[in-house]
């Protein structure tokens, strides 16, 4: 997640202080990605330098708040109009996990699959029992309708790895006597 272009996306609206987007970031994504201040401020600081925000008066004069400048503007209107680009995916831990353990000896991947599948769907079902009480809140309906998507999606994909995980262990098991045999043909041969 661009949290850059996201503080952008929210300074379309008007001036804000850190401490308001901060809150406003976290607002309309439901909490699912909280921010750290000091992870703003820093960005807001870098977007100032980029020519993309600047200062502007604050009422009581205490507080620094930010506002687009016009380049500032037409970036967030950019972001509103590019695709996201899926590049290089995000390192997985699960999938990290299953890949590595896949390989490793003494680990019993269909345990692990089984312990994952029983956590997401935990996890699906608090998401939906979520999803049932977002009211009119539409940006938290949406990201709940991810998350509960993803988890589908994970689910699916752990029956995948389940069968594909049977299948190598009976082929290792069906091509032990074949090997045998063809290590004593082999042998007999030079014999």
């Amino acid at each position: 997640m661009s949290v850059r272009h996201g503080l952008l996306a929210l300074l379309v609206d008007g001036p804000m202080h850190t401490y308001q987007l901060k809150q406003q970031f976290e607002e309309r994504t439901g909490g699912t990605w909280p921010l750290n201040i000091g992870q703003v401020y820093t960005t807001v600081q870098r977007l100032v330098r980029d020519g993309l925000v600047e200062t502007c008066a604050d009422d009581g004069g205490e507080v620094e708040r930010f506002r687009l400048t016009a380049t500032g503007a037409d970036a967030a209107a950019a972001w509103w109009t590019t695709p996201v680009s899926r590049g290089t995916p995000a390192r997985d831990e699960l999938v990290i996990k299953l890949a590595l353990a896949a390989t490793a000896e003494g680990v019993d991947v269909l345990d692990l699959v089984q312990r994952q599948r029983r956590e997401s769907m935990r996890s699906l079902h608090e998401y939906t029992r979520l999803h049932r009480t977002t009211g009119d809140d539409l940006a938290w309906s949406l990201v709940l309708d991810h998350l509960i998507f993803t988890l589908e999606a994970e689910l699916r994909w752990l029956d995948h790895v389940e069968a594909k995980v049977v299948r190598a262990a009976r082929t290792r098991t069906e091509r032990r006597p074949a090997d045998r045999a063809a290590t004593e043909e082999t042998q007999e041969a030079r014999s």
